[in-house]
């Protein structure tokens, strides 16, 4: 293997690294860092949950010989003192040869100054490796630091014949099509669905997977009438913030649901997209850069159609349930999509694709 694929692909582990904690470092961006000596990984590390400490202190503060290390880090390291050091401090202290990177942070604290900090301490810096895909791993964060407003994802279960909703199940595709779909959950901070689905699905919108059980998202609930059924799985959670967006006043129904540890707002309309922009800016205010949307398709056409949505997953079935499915999407844009981008993914029959939208 050439210096070149070997970098790559030291790089390319670096965002493995930072995909550990993706959607659990609040509104600082998830870094992923490996350092290497010789041709082999001595050390990695990946941004703490909530944010702190950062990949690189967390990679370098082993007690290890670090001199003449090569480091990948998937974002510029940070060179400001905030909550904690500046990561280019540690850096330094631990005299790495060389550090590359992807792209430059937005943050104006930051951006570019590690530049002239790295050349005046005789550090090399190799900057680009990886660059479009860093571009769309930190889509989030730039959407977070130049707009105010998270990231909005979607995913949707469809069966072979255009089916989003099946009469005789609750599911549509596999069960690895679900784990899949537990494991996309796990990146994002919040699930945002309506309480039609919700009281229809009674699902708790979880992470339901060995070892990420503690990544399931909050959950945000669009509920213009105050329609959530006492019934649902919902009320029953303890150890996730609960947000309900409703238009209606009614207090007994309020003070049942916050004694249920859900958190009532109360917004004048929500009609439009200038509606919904202000719910997600709020949402950003409240530290939320992820949110996955988890809705009918009346729902996601509205959003579709108000260009709000980043991303759309599409859990396509291998089956077609003809008299068995329900809301048809062959009318909708979800029909045009057919096989745009397929992720490389074995479901056993199912297909998992990936529509990006410029939108917002």
């Amino acid at each position: 293997m050439n210096t070149k694929a070997k970098n790559n692909l030291f790089a390319k582990l670096a965002f493995y690294q930072a995909e550990i904690n993706l959607g659990s470092t609040g509104k600082n961006p998830s870094v992923g860092c490996v350092v290497e000596q010789n041709g082999s990984i001595i050390s990695s590390g990946q941004t703490s949950l909530n944010g702190r400490p950062h990949a690189e202190y967390n990679a370098l503060k082993k007690k290890k010989r670090f001199n003449n290390s090569n480091i990948f880090v998937t974002l510029e390291p940070c060179s400001h003192y905030g909550v904690t050091p500046p990561c280019t401090k540690i850096i330094i202290k631990k005299k790495i040869k060389k550090v590359y990177f992807p792209i430059y942070d937005i943050d104006e604290r930051t951006s570019k100054k590690s530049k002239r900090i790295f050349k005046r301490n005789k550090i090399d810096l190799n900057t680009g490796l990886l660059n479009s895909y860093a571009k769309k791993f930190y889509e989030s964060y730039h959407l977070n630091k130049k707009k105010k407003i998270p990231l909005i994802d979607a995913k949707i279960a469809i069966s072979k014949d255009y089916f989003s909703i099946n009469k005789k199940n609750k599911w549509i595709s596999n069960n690895h099509s679900l784990k899949r779909g537990h494991l996309i959950r796990s990146r994002y901070d919040c699930i945002l669905s309506t309480s039609k689905t919700i009281n229809t699905d009674n699902s708790k919108l979880d992470c339901r997977i060995e070892g990420l059980e503690n990544k399931s998202p909050d959950i945000i609930i669009i509920d213009r009438k105050l329609k959530l059924k006492r019934s649902t799985k919902i009320s029953e959670i303890k150890k996730r913030k609960i947000i309900l967006f409703t238009q209606t006043n009614n207090k007994k129904k309020e003070n049942y649901l916050k004694k249920k540890n859900i958190r009532i707002v109360k917004i004048s309309k929500m009609n439009n997209k200038l509606d919904f922009l202000n719910i997600f800016r709020r949402l950003n205010s409240l530290g939320y850069t992820r949110i996955l949307v988890e809705s009918g398709l009346i729902f996601l056409k509205f959003l579709h159609k108000n260009k709000i949505i980043n991303n759309l997953y599409i859990f396509k079935s291998s089956y077609k349930l003809k008299k068995k499915g329900k809301n048809n999407c062959k009318s909708s844009f979800i029909k045009n999509i057919k096989n745009e981008k397929i992720i490389k993914v074995n479901l056993f029959g199912d297909k998992l694709l990936k529509k990006s939208f410029k939108n917002v």
